[in-house]
């Protein structure tokens, strides 16, 4: 039954002019928010929308929120959570469908929740599933190409962003330091606030300076108004994430204080640069699925090899049903400038064929290859090699037998995603942070293996 509503919906999606979509989307959104009787306009709603970092921005602003004393509910890529109920994101999708936001709402009012922050997509945005909610503050992280064939070029998907933007006429939170601040500035609002690292004083604007900032290798350390912040997550990218959460927080009358209680006690967030094995090498699991953000957290990694002669192994894919095959090459050119090891393996298919998939993040490979790495100092030689193993669990069993003790690797794409979406939108369970563990192991009790991994 699944894979015929499955073909339907694709048949639809290729025949249907898009204003009779768009006609179907905003209908079913009003009649959810109707049917639950329009529960977004009875609770304070935070909406993040951004390429990058929204689900981090998302899990941090909850944490303030609770340390002020505010029962709060969120709804991210990563999970939901009411309380202190907390379940699985397992719907694949990171701004699920119209019914469930609005039911979402309304099991946050009757648990007594002050405060829900919700993630929002370019696509949810499409789909109209934020309508007949009123967001009391919105927040914009970063903005780079993703999502372009869906919405006919960078342009469109911008604009879909500033949809959001458009629509919230209360607090407006935007990352200073984006190219593409401006664009979402210029929407008006009774309270606009900026962040960054590099932002100097406005006088249209309440802004959020991290200063005195250091990147160390377990985290990173800066000072907000004399506040002194001490972040356990790796990168300068969760500087930023953390500034827009205490952008949030300054504009709803939280102190200083309360922030850095709260982000103190956050140690690290599922499937984001997440380290599954510590020794004798370092293993990190993450998210990123886009050019800019694979750059970011393949520099981090890097940073943890035990020395220069160390090797970074990289895993990754690229998402299938035609979304976005013209980063696929890209994200294979970065993957050739970064890593020493690189396996090319299967993500989520679709209805695409995997080894053609590889074979398009190949090209982009040897691209890589031959661009001097962007690491200065760095004296490992040689062309990086490139494996193409289709089988996700082979794949990563392949990465640990290269990897040496000192070495990091990092397999990319998925995350905490509990599921891999296959043909006829069939999907198996997975995790790649299970399977990293499971391999693992299987090489630790190998009696060939034992002795190099114990």
């Amino acid at each position: 039954m699944k894979g015929l509503l499955y073909q339907i919906k694709s048949i639809a999606k290729r025949f249907l002019p898009s204003f009779l979509i768009s006609g179907y989307h905003f209908t079913l959104a009003f009649i959810a928010a109707l049917f639950y009787r329009f529960p977004g306009q009875k609770i304070k709603v935070i909406g993040v929308t951004g390429t990058n970092g929204k689900s981090s921005v998302v899990e941090m602003i909850s944490r303030i929120l609770i340390e002020a004393g505010y029962p709060t509910a969120s709804l991210s890529s990563i999970r939901f959570q009411i309380g202190d109920q907390v379940e699985i994101n397992d719907k694949r999708m990171t701004m699920p469908g119209r019914f469930f936001v609005q039911r979402f709402l309304s099991r946050a009012i009757r648990a007594g929740c002050r405060y829900l922050v919700l993630e929002v997509t370019s696509e949810g945005i499409k789909q109209h599933r934020h309508r007949f909610i009123t967001f009391d503050a919105v927040v914009f992280t970063n903005l780079s190409p993703e999502h372009i064939e869906s919405h006919g070029g960078f342009e469109n998907y911008r604009r879909a962003k500033g949809e959001l933007f458009k629509a919230t006429s209360k607090i407006h939170i935007v990352n200073l330091d984006d190219e593409n601040s401006e664009f979402f500035l210029q929407f008006p609002a009774k309270e606009k606030w900026g962040y960054g690292l590099k932002i100097s004083s406005n006088p249209g604007l309440r802004t959020v300076r991290a200063g005195r900032v250091e990147i160390l290798v377990d985290g990173s350390r800066f000072i907000i108004d004399g506040q002194e912040f001490r972040l356990k997550l790796l990168g300068e990218f969760n500087i930023y994430n953390a500034l827009a959460a205490v952008s949030l927080a300054r504009s709803q009358g939280i102190g200083l204080d309360v922030c850095q209680r709260a982000l103190d006690k956050v140690e690290g967030l599922p499937g984001r640069l997440e380290k599954v094995i510590t020794s004798p090498f370092t293993a990190f699991v993450d998210y990123a699925f886009t050019p800019n953000a694979l750059e970011k957290v393949y520099r981090v990694a890097s940073t943890h090899r035990q020395s220069s002669a160390q090797k970074l192994v990289c895993i990754l894919g690229s998402c299938g049903g035609g979304r976005d095959k013209w980063k696929r090459p890209v994200l294979g050119r970065i993957a050739g400038q970064h890593c020493q090891e690189i396996i090319l393996t299967n993500e989520d298919p679709y209805d695409e064929d995997p080894q053609a998939i590889i074979d398009q993040i190949a090209a982009g490979v040897e691209l890589g290859q031959r661009q001097p790495t962007v690491y200065s100092g760095d004296d490992i030689s040689g062309k990086p090699a490139c494996y193409k193993v289709i089988d996700r669990r082979s794949a990563i069993n392949k990465g640990l037998s290269l990897t040496q003790p000192g070495d990091v690797m990092i397999i990319t794409g998925k995350g905490c995603e509990p599921s891999m979406c296959l043909a006829g939108g069939q999907r198996i369970l997975w995790d790649d942070r299970k399977v990293v563990r499971e391999e693992y192991e299987k090489l630790r009790n190998n009696h060939g293996e034992s002795k190099r991994l114990s």
